[in-house]
Formats: structure tokens, sequence, C-alpha cells
């Protein structure tokens, strides 16, 4: 992650298309990450899971925690990307384009791909901004402190309590 140019590069190797990813990051994000801080590890981990040093937090992690919120009958973990397309389509934030570049899709056909080789990340850096505005304020009016604050802070509390693994 390179938080100077606020832009998180995901390598191929971890993306289903096996192709880089760069996730532009808005202020919000932004300061998730230097909050993220408190609970570093020593790892390179931006998110360490509380019981076992070193190693990511579950998958499982948002799930629980969008049931622990009662939120779990309204959304899936997976659902916040359809939640994104949605609400950039209904809003018009950006063109389809634009929109499946933020999801790392490659909209086209093969000929048109072989072309358009940008992936278009200077007209995603406004709406993930807008995009991650108005998601952390529907956050905290959902549960009262945000949804990655409430991660933060059982996760803050499991390592300072010895739970590491």
């Amino acid at each position: 992650m390179d938080l100077e140019q606020a832009v998180w590069t995901v390598p191929g190797s971890r993306m289903k298309g096996g192709l880089e990813h760069r996730v532009p990051l808005p202020r919000t994000a932004l300061d998730v990450l230097s909050r993220a801080r408190e609970i570093h590890d020593g790892s390179e981990l931006v998110f360490p899971s509380p019981r076992k040093r070193g190693e990511p937090l579950s998958d499982m992690t948002l799930t629980k925690l969008l049931r622990d919120t009662q939120l779990a009958h309204l959304t899936t973990v997976h659902g916040f990307r359809s939640t994104f397309r949605d609400w950039g389509t209904e809003t018009e934030a950006a063109s389809d384009r634009v929109l499946e570049h933020a999801l790392a899709h490659r909209p086209g056909n093969e000929t048109e791909r072989a072309y358009a080789r940008s992936d278009r990340l200077g007209l995603r850096r406004p709406v993930m901004e807008v995009w991650g505005s108005g998601t952390w304020r529907h956050s905290i009016d959902l549960t009262g402190s945000g949804l990655l604050g409430d991660i933060g802070r059982h996760t803050l509390g499991q390592m300072r309590n010895g739970h590491h693994g």
C-alpha cells in the first residue's frame, strides 16, 4: 500500500482474474488505515488476527460483525460489491466502464480490452471519495459507532487482553 499516493496495489496473484488491481484509497480509508496502526502486531498485515500473531483476521470476521450488529439479514460481505455497483449506477457517479474497473472487472470485448489499457485510476478516485464518505456515514448511522470502528475496537481489545495466539 502506498499511503502517500493513496493507492493500494493488489498483486495479480491475489486477484481472481490474475491481473494487478490498483485501488484508489479515499480519505476515510486512509483514516481507518491510520487507526489500524494501533493493532499492528509487527507483521506486514494491516488487520492481524487478535488470536494468532502473524495471521490475518479470519475471513468470517466481517460476517460475524454483520451478525453481531443485526445487519446480516440486510446484506452479506460480498453484497458490499453489489451495493457499490448499484449505487454507482443509480447515482450516475461514473460511467459503467469506470464502475466495472473499480470492481476489477475488464469491460468490453477482447478487441476493446486489447486497446483500452488504462485502469481509469484517475476517474475512479473521485468516485471512491464519494463512496467512502457515504458508506462511512451510513455505517455510523446503522451501528451507532461504525462497522470498521467496531472491528478495530474488538481486535484492539482482544490484543490488549493477551489473545494473540
